[in-house]
């Protein structure tokens, strides 16, 4: 059972300053008794494994809360700061048994050096000056290690930038060099209208707000004097408002897609570092209903421990699609959002009226962000149609970033084994196997393209099966065609949305389609070329993000090797919508789809001359 204090969260708006600080204070309240029992300047909030052993867990878990807990702080006096000077003091002292430790090379440590620095940055005269020499110099002997060492090429070289403008700011000594070569470096990764990768090209995913822009804009007002980086940092930042506000619904829901999905809220911190930075890229309300709906929403979720400690999951505790990173503390970044405690009462953003989501395109085909972007009529269902991403060395990549489609209300879903169908919970994408068992999705592909109409996607699962997949988004559903060149016999399933468990869900099957109707919609797949079977799947719990069990329905199909042709309607509805039909003729050429009057075609492979599928 939560706290009293915990189940209020649920009623808060978080529109005005009050309701903000309400709000952060709830959430770092319920750690008090974790930081009793723990040493100080270490956290203790779970037993699960890392990839980084258990006192960085511990330090990671005592510093993350900071990216709240520091701007709150900038405004009121709290007893929280005590503990964490009392912490940083003991954590970077050499002499002292709760040592931090010596940094190495691609130290997790280095991430945690970015709140400590934001810290300092904010509450300079609350921190580093009431702080003796000593101690000042161990703190700034600890962060200091990162200017000699190896750091990832991504927004980790951020961390570093943050370190030495920091000590700068506190007057000690510090490195331009660095701050001029990690932001050269970060300049690298700038693909155009205010985008970044997170250093791969294939990977542009909420590390590109939470990190990238978001640190830019601190850089902004911690060195103003900088000011054609600061001009520029601002400008990219406005440019990518305009297209990130497509990754959300009217609800406040932001679309489940690529890596850290355990950092919740945090999608949404871009926008609270605008304001922090006095960037008006989008009207002040506007901005205002997008931070206040998201964190509004959020806490309707199952997020929290009886306890009240963030867990690692997304909609609810879950630790099948965690990265290897995601420690007991490590959903503590999500208070990156509350940056905004740092802005001053009397900002007009505190004085605007949140105004709804504001999107005029409803379909928008963005290559630079990898992404077709499309939202239902009233905006309260948000959908990504994402092409050409990918990321190594990362659980679930093809879950997280490579299935055809993404949504806000029906989520996505990550493979608990790709042994058995059943456990791989393979919604919006085309599983194949050789003997229905390891199965193969869609990874990064070898050629694709975003059109105004379509998603085009060339993929490989093995060196000798090609497969062509065009999209075709239409109003409350999409086509999907499959045109495959394989030289071995293999199971074929293509997955619709998934649809939560419930035991008022109405299930439909017919020989060519599968539907689940749910409190939350209509999820239905229906043959229209190749398939020959359709069915409903109750599949492993806890691999859907959003809910812990679900109903997948789907169509399969069984082929040898040579050339084949696959087509199906992928309808995803909220409960207010009616199905819209959808008329699709096949010829030996093209392939013809209507609705509502509105006709796209598609060229086969090999068209009128061409080898035909």
């Amino acid at each position: 059972m939560q706290s009293q204090k915990l189940q209020q969260l649920k009623k808060n708006k978080f529109e005005s300053y009050e309701d903000v600080a309400a709000g952060f204070k709830t959430i770092m309240d319920q750690l008090k008794p974790a930081f009793a029992s723990s040493r100080p300047g270490h956290l203790a909030l779970g037993s699960h494994g890392t990839v980084y052993e258990k006192e960085v867990q511990e330090l990671e878990a005592f510093l993350r809360p900071l990216w709240g807990l520091a701007p709150y702080l900038t405004q009121q006096e709290d007893s929280f700061m005590e503990t964490y000077l009392s912490g940083i003091i003991a954590g970077t002292d050499p002499e002292s048994p709760d040592y931090w430790g010596v940094v190495e090379d691609f130290d997790q440590r280095i991430v945690e050096m970015a709140s400590l620095s934001t810290f300092l940055l904010l509450n300079k005269e609350k921190t580093w000056d009431v702080l003796s020499q000593r101690q000042k110099d161990d703190l700034h002997a600890w962060l200091i290690q990162v200017n000699q060492r190896e750091i990832p090429a991504n927004n980790w070289h951020f961390f570093r930038v943050l370190v030495n403008v920091a000590m700068k700011r506190c007057g000690s000594s510090f490195s331009q060099e660095k701050i001029d070569a990690d932001l050269a470096l970060i300049e690298t990764f700038y693909l155009g209208e205010g985008w970044y990768c997170d250093g791969v090209a294939t990977q542009i995913d909420y590390y590109v707000s939470f990190a990238i822009h978001y640190y830019s804009l601190l850089y902004c007002r911690f060195v103003p004097e900088d000011l054609e980086r600061a001009t520029k940092f601002k400008q990219r930042a406005t440019d990518f408002a305009g297209t990130f506000k497509h990754w959300f619904a009217a609800s406040g829901a932001a679309v489940p897609f690529g890596r850290s999905l355990t950092y919740r809220f945090a999608q949404v911190s871009f926008f609270s570092a605008l304001v922090f930075a006095d960037v008006e890229a989008l009207p002040w309300g506007e901005i205002k209903g997008l931070i206040s709906r998201h964190l509004h929403q959020w806490m309707q979720q199952d997020i929290f421990t009886s306890e009240g400690i963030l867990t690692v999951g997304y909609s609810y505790q879950n630790l099948i699609f965690a990265e290897g990173y995601n420690a007991p503390g490590s959903p503590y970044w999500a208070l990156k959002t509350f940056l905004l405690l740092a802005v001053p009462k009397e900002h007009p953003y505190w004085q605007a009226t949140p105004t709804p989501l504001a999107i005029t395109e409803r379909t928008l085909a963005h290559p630079i962000s990898k992404n077709f972007y499309q939202h239902n009529q009233d905006l309260t269902h948000a959908l990504m149609f994402p092409a050409g991403q990918f990321i190594n060395y990362q659980s679930h990549a093809n879950s997280k970033y490579s299935k055809f489609v993404y949504s806000t209300t029906f989520g996505n879903s990550v493979p608990k084994s790709n042994y058995w169908f059943y456990e791989g919970n393979y919604d919006n994408t085309l599983a194949l196997s050789e003997d229905d068992h390891y199965f193969r999705t869609k990874g990064l592909d070898r050629q694709y393209q975003l059109l105004p109409d379509r998603i085009i996607h060339e993929w490989d699962p093995w060196e000798d099966v090609q497969i062509k997949t065009t999209i075709i988004p239409l109003i409350g559903s999409h086509l999907r065609i499959h045109e495959i060149n394989s030289q071995r016999a293999l199971s074929f399933y293509e997955g619709g949305f998934s649809s939560p468990k419930e035991a008022t869900a109405i299930t439909e099957k017919t020989a060519r389609s599968a539907a689940v109707r749910t409190s939350i919609g209509y999820s239905k797949i229906e043959a229209i070329a190749g398939y020959e079977t359709s069915d409903i799947l109750r599949t492993e719990p806890n691999t859907n993000l959003l809910y812990p069990a679900t109903w997948l329905p789907y169509l399969t199909a069984q082929r040898q090797a040579g050339k084949h042709l696959f087509v199906s309607l992928v309808t995803g509805l909220l409960p207010q919508e009616q199905e819209q039909a959808v008329t699709v003729e096949v010829t030996t050429n093209n392939i013809t789809i209507n609705q509502s009057g509105h006709m796209i075609q598609v060229e086969r492979i090999g068209g009128k001359n061409g080898n035909q599928l």
